[in-house]
């Protein structure tokens, strides 16, 4: 059964309460105990063989957080030629190399370093929690620092000091520990720049304008500098005054973040940095926004597994032969359905989708984790029409000729990936910053649409939004162009000359000695 590591977040009645499992325990790990070498690696690099920075890339063990950090920890490495170690926990780095030898220990390949720390939930990660989320978080902050802080030690001793800690959401403490051991640290805003200027106001005076209109979806707010907006756009954790122990627990450390960003200000009257997983050319306006307080580089990049398997990836592949299916298909046919890492189906969202497949008569390649199967898909699933496979290569299938269109939970990663690759989307929002990409897809960018009830969509307007996405009308051929509009500007970026190809040559300039 393909397992996650990721934290099942309760939302309301669309998801389920799942938290952390197992009892925690108290883990000093020293990773360059042992570290396997790929055999075109000497075991003998050191900074003194190579003069570029070291960056240490730390990331919170959900599938959607490792992934953009190792893309860009990757793209870093092979781009500038920097030192790049990549670190998340253990039962994370175990599922990311679970076909290595004891794959626990450190890994290199290629140009990247894995070295694993312990947070105390080693064994089975906190799938299917009972815990209380404020006291997870709690050791899972303080087993982390710890282990990160001989993780550091480690480095240094082995000739590796790192220059420079990027970090990513919810992992707060990592300034602490860099700044215990004189390091420089960089956030890794894994979202939208619009998310985060969404909020850096929220933060900066409207909490109390969204709290006391958050049950009013239509209610429009107007953030300076960002495009209009309504509550129903806004992140859930903004918006949900109901939440219990995980939605506030989340907020408290988003707002600890811009705390930190708030104090780097003043503490040094400069500007605090923060990397964004986007590029120049698609948030211009949002980027603008905020760019008084705080300097945001934008960095996004192309994914480079296009056609090779990912290093990183917490799911088991499916066996099944879906790119040689697809190859059978004609160019912009398929409907490729995926609704991500966290989101479990409900059987009434899944029985509307076998309706629309069904009326559509459309080919389709549909993602459905085994533990979220239902009997209905059992009947739909067989035939050369359609294929449903339990985990795939995301960017290879949307990169794909025959992809014409992508029914997502619009997630960062999903948008951005089916951004760069030019394919249009059926957006079909849940929970977190989805609404908001969903919002940018139909209404800013223009490259696909949006579900008129977030969360579940009908059969029947499924079939509408596929037809206006994949249909010969001139609204079809307009969203078609301009989902095409953003993979060349995508592409313009990570040119030599591009914005994202510069901004991250400009980071590695700033930590060279």
């Amino acid at each position: 059964m393909p397992q996650t590591v990721d934290i099942y977040m309760r939302h309301r009645q669309r998801h389920s309460s799942i938290l952390v499992t197992r009892a925690w325990s108290v883990y000093i790990y020293h990773p360059m105990d042992q570290i396997i070498h790929s055999s075109s690696i000497s075991s003998s690099v050191t900074m003194a063989d190579n003069p570029q920075p070291h960056f240490l890339f730390i990331t919170y063990p959900m599938q959607s957080h490792i992934n953009p950090a190792l893309h860009l920890a990757k793209h870093l490495a092979t781009t500038t030629g920097a030192t790049v170690t990549f670190s998340t926990t253990i039962f994370a780095h175990r599922r990311m190399f679970s076909s290595t030898t004891n794959s626990d220990k450190g890994f290199i390949d290629g140009l990247i370093t894995y070295l694993p720390f312990s947070d105390g939930f080693d064994e089975e990660g906190y799938k299917r929690a009972t815990m209380d989320p404020k006291e997870y978080f709690s050791l899972f902050r303080t087993n982390s620092k710890r282990n990160v802080s001989i993780l550091l030690n480690d480095l240094a001793t082995s000739g590796r000091p790192v220059k420079c800690i990027v970090y990513t959401l919810l992992l707060d403490w990592v300034v602490d520990i860099a700044g215990e051991h004189g390091i420089p640290s960089v956030l890794y805003w894994i979202q939208a720049a619009t998310v985060f200027g969404t909020y850096y106001h929220f933060f900066h005076g409207f909490e109390c304008l969204i709290k006391a209109h958050a049950d009013d979806p239509s209610f429009p707010v107007c953030f300076p500098g960002l495009p209009p907006l309504q509550i129903r756009d806004l992140p859930s954790f903004l918006t949900d005054t109901e939440a219990d122990g995980i939605y506030a627990t989340i907020l408290d450390s988003f707002r600890e973040l811009f705390k930190i960003l708030d104090g780097k200000q003043e503490k040094k009257m400069k500007k605090p940095k923060v990397l964004i997983n986007t590029f120049q050319e698609w948030e211009t306006v949002a980027l603008a926004s905020f760019s008084n307080e705080v300097e945001a580089i934008p960095v996004g990049h192309l994914p480079k597994e296009y056609t090779n398997s990912v290093v990183g990836c917490l799911f088991r592949e499916d066996e099944k032969k879906y790119m040689e299916w697809l190859d059978t298909k004609e160019e912009g046919s398929v409907v490729y359905i995926s609704f991500g890492s966290v989101s479990m189906m409900k059987k009434e969202q899944m029985e509307e989708i076998v309706k629309a497949l069904k009326q559509s008569k459309r080919p389709y390649l549909w993602v459905v984790r085994k533990d979220n199967r239902e009997e209905e898909l059992l009947e739909i699933e067989e035939g050369e029409d359609g294929m449903v496979v339990e985990w795939c290569s995301q960017v290879r299938v949307l990169a794909h000729r025959a992809v014409g269109c992508f029914v997502t939970h619009c997630g960062w990663n999903s948008t951005l990936e089916s951004l760069v690759c030019g394919v249009p989307m059926v957006g079909v929002p849940h929970w977190t910053d989805q609404a908001m990409n969903a919002k940018l897809v139909e209404s800013f960018w223009g490259c696909g649409v949006r579900s008129e009830v977030d969360g579940v969509i009908k059969g029947e307007e499924l079939v509408k939004c596929l037809e206006m996405v994949m249909g010969e009308g001139g609204k079809s051929v307009d969203i078609r162009r301009r989902a095409k509009m953003q993979k060349d500007k995508a592409l313009e970026a990570v040119g030599e000359a591009g914005s994202s190809h510069l901004n991250l040559m400009a980071l590695v300039r700033m930590f060279t000695e």
